[in-house]
């Protein structure tokens, strides 16, 4: 069928690059670990993997 992969298509590509994906919770882990060091910050870490995954990436 014409046009229906567009709708189905389970490995649809991020629309954005990663590095610019969710700046909001990159900034604030990023933050996090200068200051406290990564095992400090799992939870900002797994807040921006949440993020990145609701826009497509497979991480």
């Amino acid at each position: 069928m014409p046009g229906s992969n567009d709708q189905n298509n389970s490995t649809e590509k991020p629309k954005l690059k990663a590095c610019c994906a969710c700046p909001e919770t990159k900034k604030a882990r990023d933050a996090c670990i200068m200051e406290k060091g990564e095992s400090e910050c799992s939870d900002l870490i797994e807040a921006h993997k949440d993020c990145m995954r609701k826009l497509g990436f497979n991480i």
